[in-house]
């Protein structure tokens, strides 16, 4: 079981989830001593049951998002590094402000150079705004049985506690885990797990992540790629309090002039839609076009695990044009015509599909996008493939 079903202190049970495979970085200005902070020997074992045993009412923070991937300039990335759409959490430096009382009053501020986004929950009523825009919405969260807002499940990992959430989820005898002393994060002595992929099929080195000497919660998740030195991904706190957030926080008004959209979730049409990240960009983001329909199957096991999903008729490669060179048998990269990333005039997926390399094999044809810890196949015939891999697993995945 994930550890925010159990113990949601840091979780975000509102609506809006930012379309983005979040993994890759640098590092994160942290508040660090000399030398490690003293604290009592613990074994993987041992902190493995103090996160689950961790219980956090409230708290409030700043939280510091690196991500470094090593993508090609795509035109969903145009916000870039002091962006406040959440669509530009796929890259570089991102701050942002949370504040938790409990399960029904969370929030989350992304603060941009010149604007700000905030995700803002209330009991059942959750607001989502961006200042650049000044446009926000208003969702009513459908109510359970026993009268409490029925979360929604899909949440980034906007913070440490969703980024461990992910990779704890992931331990099986696939995984190393080990301990590797202490750290100083945002001012707090906290212990070091270390999760390493048994698999060397993996683009994953290893995960680390830095628990509360205290609260036993996580401060700070980094990833990094197999081989290489630096965190590929890193999301911490640099700093944190434990105390109460001050309830105005949890307060919010449209300011003057704001455009107002209300949804009601859980009822009639909006029940099966999900609500835009924060605010919808002031131009369509392409990459929506990639969501994938119908049930998504899983090819493989732990840090290999491959998944395949359809896309939605019409929106993937057929925006690409077609593998020229016939197909190779071990899906080596092939260019022809349209890769050089000009798409149709105005179609800005068109643009993202065709900049991407194109590769066949005996599995079809289709186009590839790589970076330092994931791999996506976007095949002609209307599927997307993607995982933690080299490009190999994912054709052998397209082929079965």
């Amino acid at each position: 079981m994930a550890l925010s079903t159990t113990h949601p202190a840091l979780r975000w049970a509102v609506p809006g989830a930012v379309v983005a495979i979040v993994i890759g970085a640098a590092t994160i200005t942290s508040v660090a001593a000399d030398q490690a902070p003293t604290l009592q020997p613990r074994t993987a074992a041992e902190l493995l049951v103090d996160v689950q045993n961790a219980s956090v009412s409230t708290m409030y923070g700043t939280v510091v998002q690196t991500a470094d991937l090593g993508l090609p300039e795509l035109p969903v990335q145009a916000g870039g590094q002091g962006s406040s759409d959440f669509t530009s959490l796929v890259s570089g430096t991102h701050t942002l402000r949370v504040w938790y009382d409990g399960d029904d009053q969370q929030r989350l501020a992304l603060l941009g150079t010149l604007g700000e986004s905030d995700i803002v929950r209330n009991g059942t009523d959750v607001w989502t705004w961006n200042s650049q825009d000044n446009a926000a919405t208003h969702y009513q969260l459908p109510t359970r049985p026993d009268g409490a807002a029925a979360p929604d499940p899909s949440v980034p990992a906007y913070t440490p506690q969703q980024a461990a959430d992910a990779a704890l989820a992931a331990i099986d005898p696939s995984t190393n885990v080990t301990t590797d002393g202490t750290a100083t994060v945002a001012g707090r002595a906290a212990y070091e797990l270390v999760l390493t992929p048994k698999d060397d099929r993996s683009l994953v080195g290893e995960v680390r992540i830095a628990i509360d000497g205290e609260q036993h919660i996580p401060l700070r998740v980094q990833v990094t790629a197999k081989g290489a030195e630096a965190p590929a991904f890193e999301v911490g706190f640099t700093q944190i309090s434990f105390d109460t957030p001050d309830a105005k926080q949890f307060t919010f008004t449209p300011p003057p002039g704001a455009t107002v959209t209300d949804s009601t979730l859980g009822e009639g049409d909006a029940a099966g839609q999900a609500p835009p990240d924060a605010t919808p960009p002031a131009q369509p983001n392409p990459m929506d076009a990639l969501d994938p329909t119908g049930e998504p199957t899983v090819v493989g096991t732990g840090w290999t695990s491959v998944l395949v999903a359809t896309l939605p008729t019409g929106s993937a490669t057929a925006a690409a044009p077609p593998v020229d060179a016939p197909p190779t048998a071990d899906g080596s990269s092939t260019y022809g015509p349209g890769s050089d990333g000009q798409g149709a005039a105005g179609n800005p997926l068109e643009s993202i599909l065709g900049s991407l390399p194109q590769v066949s094999g005996t599995w079809g044809s289709g186009r590839l996008l790589q970076s330092a810890l994931f791999s996506v196949l976007l095949t002609d015939d209307g599927r997307v493939i993607a995982g933690p891999v080299a490009p190999e697993l994912l054709y052998e995945a397209a082929a079965q």
